[in-house]
C-alpha cells in the first residue's frame, strides 16, 4: 500500500495520559500505524482514520492537553474518533504537525481503488 507520510510523534497514553514517542506510518488506505520503533517490527497500535477520523485538530485547537516537557503547544495534533475518543499526538514542530494533518487528511478523503484480478 501507497505510503503517505511516516516519522517521529510523541503519543499520549489513553489511561494514564503518559507521553511515549512512537514511529508512526500513515498509508494511503487510511491506516495511521505505529509502532515501537522505525523498524517496523513491532506493531504498538492502528486507527483506521478513513473509517474512525471525524476531525483532526492540532496546536491551540487541541485543548486541556498539556504537551510533553520540553514541546510547544503549537506541536499537538488530535485524532478525534467517531466512538467519541480522541488520539493525542505530538510532532517535533510546528510545521511538522500541519504537514500530519494535511497527510491525515488527505488519507481520509482519498478513495481507494481495489483493483479488479486479471
Amino acid at each position: 500500500m501507497a505510503l503517505v507520510k511516516s516519522g517521529w510523534l510523541w503519543r499520549q497514553s489513553s489511561i494514564l495520559r503518559r507521553w511515549k514517542r512512537n514511529w508512526f506510518v500513515l498509508y494511503l488506505d487510511g491506516s495511521l500505524v505505529y509502532y515501537h520503533d522505525e523498524t517496523q517490527r513491532d506493531m504498538d497500535g492502528r486507527i483506521h482514520i478513513k473509517y474512525s477520523c471525524r476531525d483532526v485538530r492540532i496546536g491551540r485547537e487541541c485543548k486541556d492537553v498539556q504537551p510533553p516537557e520540553g514541546r510547544s503547544r503549537d506541536c499537538l495534533l488530535t485524532v478525534v474518533l467517531r466512538d467519541g475518543s480522541k488520539t493525542t499526538l505530538c510532532a517535533e514542530s510546528e510545521d511538522d504537525a500541519v504537514a500530519w494533518k494535511m497527510a491525515v487528511l488527505e488519507a481520509k478523503s482519498t478513495p481507494v481503488r481495489l483493483c479488479p484480478p486479471e
